[in-house]
């Protein structure tokens, strides 16, 4: 990777951000290719919307993929290598929540009532969440070790949530998924460390484009005094957004310590419940 000045430090990278339709993903690729990547690939299952934030960047390509496809990730990879010859950097940043069983909690929490999911979570529920938040993981962390360990250098940051620690009652699937993630991406640092490439993770708690993000918004609309006392728990007063996970996951990608590895780091303004 290149120069340490801001709109330099990714200058001459290879750069693959999958979930890059919305969101952080969106937010991170847009970051890479304002900070001199060579090239962006931005990835995502949503075709059209990945299109457009390609579209936005300086080197940017977009890529249709479900990164519960095996195969599908393999190809993407593969073909990243035939074009550019190299893969420095990839960020994980797709994933998904269950609509379903965030309504069932919204719905419990304003009605003042017990939240009531498990025994109303159906299989399909449960794997869809797995298959492509843990799952998904593996695919794309695999294909990457693939294309880094013959050079022995790389950065990847895989997206997480306090989730993983805080685990929110009626989300068993999503806080499951995201806690596996987390789990293998400190396995994956501990062996991949040797070979000078930092597995890294990022945990973000609140934020606009997450579960209780989305619930929180709309309930501003309907009372801002809600509002005000929900987010009087975080201490830094907002909301987290993309451009603050992009931030960190330059830090991470750019860091020329390589002894920052298998490191997770909470981004919730403080509000941190469980134990990293």
């Amino acid at each position: 990777m290149g120069g340490n000045e801001r709109g330099t430090r990714f200058e001459g990278s290879v750069v693959l951000v999958t979930g890059a339709a919305s969101g952080m993903g969106a937010a991170v690729a847009r970051q890479m290719a304002a900070e001199g990547a060579r090239a962006v690939v931005a990835a995502d299952v949503n075709g059209e919307g990945v299109e457009a934030v390609a579209k936005e960047l300086t080197a940017g390509r977009a890529v249709s993929l479900d990164v519960a496809d095996a195969a599908a990730v393999d190809a993407v990879v593969e073909g990243v290598l035939r074009e550019h010859g190299r893969l420095d950097v990839v960020v994980h940043a797709a994933g998904v929540d269950d609509p379903q069983a965030k309504q069932l909690i919204a719905d419990a929490l304003v009605e003042g009532r017990p939240i009531e999911v498990t025994d109303r979570l159906d299989d399909a529920s449960w794997r869809r969440v797995t298959r492509i938040n843990l799952d998904g993981t593996f695919h794309v962390l695999r294909a990457a070790v693939r294309a880094m360990r013959p050079v022995r250098a790389g950065a990847i940051v895989v997206i997480g949530s306090s989730s993983a620690f805080d685990t929110p009652v009626g989300y068993p699937h999503y806080a499951a998924s995201k806690a596996g993630l987390i789990k293998a991406s400190e396995s994956w640092a501990r062996e991949l460390g040797p070979l000078n490439i930092s597995v890294t993770a990022i945990a973000p708690g609140i934020c606009k484009t997450n579960m209780l993000g989305q619930f929180v918004e709309h309930e501003a609309a309907a009372s801002p005094e809600e509002a005000r006392i929900v987010k009087s728990i975080v201490p830094v007063g907002r909301w987290g957004t993309p451009e603050d996970v992009a931030e960190v996951v330059t830090f991470l990608t750019t860091c020329k310590s390589n002894y920052l590895n298998a490191a997770v780091i909470p981004l919730d303004g403080g509000m941190r419940v469980g134990t990293l």
